[in-house]
């Protein structure tokens, strides 16, 4: 006999969506990763000269630094956001959800910053092949230094857009509409920031990738921890779970 919706034990059709997408970004991640497709894009870029643009001034100035304040400053108008929201969406649902997408965005910053400061992989213009000193060696090499700084995987950079992916999560049960033009500009902002590193010789396609992965995960793992706190919940919210998945909850 099938279980109710509204069992505290069931496992909802909204989760078992977010989970077939969650697994399906991953296996195009690691498939990009098993075709080895990193070193061919970046000799796109870069020579046993370098990268010719890595110093190019709106690489550097607006889409690498201009960026980067950019997202801190929408990180800290979220959190002020929370107890003071503007006008549009944000005063459209409530205190938790506003909390929840601030936090969702610190979580996903700090994900990528820990995982990027422990690995040993270095950057694309670090190695021999572009000018500089470091071997190449998979990101998955766990505990292999490949002569290089290090710290370059996941993208830091990039998660300057994607980090905001938890606020799909946030506004995807009151606010759908805003919900998908939130993840479609928080996804092309980190494809737009993480292909500026790509051509400058800072990062892997594959970096910029796992970086994706990881905020969404993050802003779904917060998601999960707010809903959790939030219970009871009513059975049917009429949410929607996927970008252009117009069904409700059953």
């Amino acid at each position: 006999m099938p279980s109710s919706p509204s069992h505290p034990h069931s496992f909802p059709a909204r989760h078992r969506f977010l989970l077939l997408w969650t697994l399906g970004l991953l296996a195009a991640v690691v498939a990009w990763d098993a075709g080895g497709q990193d070193i061919p894009l970046a000799r796109a870029f870069g020579s046993a000269t370098g990268f010719p643009l890595r110093e190019q001034w709106f690489f550097v100035h607006v889409l690498h630094e201009g960026a980067r304040r950019l997202a801190w400053l929408l990180v800290l108008l979220l959190v002020v956001g929370v107890w003071w929201p503007p006008r549009g969406v944000l005063r459209r649902i409530d205190t938790g959800e506003r909390l929840q997408m601030a936090l969702s965005a610190l979580l996903a910053l700090a994900v990528v910053s820990i995982a990027k400061n422990l690995s040993d992989t270095s950057c694309p213009w670090d190695l021999a092949e572009f000018g500089g000193v470091a071997r190449y060696a998979s990101h998955w090499a766990l505990g292999v230094a490949d002569g290089g700084g290090g710290r370059c995987f996941p993208a830091g950079h990039a998660s300057a857009g994607f980090a905001f992916i938890g606020g799909y999560f946030a506004l995807r049960r009151k606010e759908p509409a805003a919900a998908r033009w939130w993840l479609a500009a928080a996804v092309a902002a980190g494809l737009v920031l993480g292909g500026a590193q790509q051509v400058r010789g800072a990062h892997f396609m594959s970096h910029t990738l796992w970086t994706g992965w990881l905020c969404w995960v993050s802003g779904w793992l917060c998601d999960l921890g707010f809903q959790k706190l939030a219970r009871p919940r009513p059975a049917d919210t009429g949410e929607q779970d996927l970008p252009g998945h117009g069904a409700p909850s059953q």
